[in-house]
């Protein structure tokens, strides 16, 4: 059988949660909702039995039983084969190990910033760190609330590191605002600036 392609996070996060225990995808979605798993994994109950779907027929999850409780609809429970266990320790271990070349979308319209007159640009990145600075009140309001629930630091290591993340690019922000309006990041031609705000104010 084919190795399954390692592109969707989802199935990571399955996994993992099957790890611990066999559950039906209802109670996999609850967890990952109480555990903020759905800030840093897209979640929606459509993908979820998909991916649900996609582990099963790749035999990297197998049926536990069928269960019927009140008026709920029949919940199947699932665990882990073998090669699903594989699967997830080798996926985690290559992640943790191995940067991976990501895409965001912000360092794309960087690429293209030259393409709007200094003024605007700088205007257009101090309101994006206004919201990096609201994300981050936030961010660590979130953890330290958390955190005072007697959830130990292992679990919420993922929201510690986005709130890196947000502060170490709202810093280099404000360094590239600052740099926009000084005139270092300026652009010449034949010996005249053509991208600086000193030139755009004359």
């Amino acid at each position: 059988m084919p190795k399954p392609k390692r592109s969707n996070l989802l199935a990571l996060a399955v996994l993992s949660l099957l790890h611990e225990k066999p559950m039906h995808p209802y109670e996999i979605g609850v967890k990952m909702k109480q555990r903020g798993m759905s800030d840093t994994i897209k979640l929606n109950t459509g993908s979820l039995y998909a991916v649900i779907d996609h582990l099963l027929k790749n035999g990297l999850i197998e049926p536990v039983e069928t269960l019927k409780e009140g008026k709920h609809p029949e919940r199947t429970i699932y665990r882990p084969t073998a090669a699903g266990g594989h699967e997830f320790s080798d996926w985690l271990r290559s992640l943790l190990r191995t940067p991976l070349k990501e895409y965001p979308q912000f360092a794309a319209s960087l690429s293209f910033l030259a393409h709007l007159s200094p003024g605007e640009a700088c205007h257009l990145l101090r309101e994006r760190e206004i919201t990096l600075a609201k994300r981050i009140d936030e961010t660590r309001a979130s953890m330290n609330e958390t955190l005072r629930m007697g959830i130990d630091r292992l679990f919420v290591i993922e929201t510690e590191y986005e709130l890196a993340l947000l502060e170490a690019e709202k810093a280099w922000l404000d360094r590239l605002i600052q740099e926009i309006e000084d005139g270092p990041l300026a652009v010449h031609q034949g010996g005249e600036r053509i991208w600086s705000v000193q030139y755009e104010e004359r």
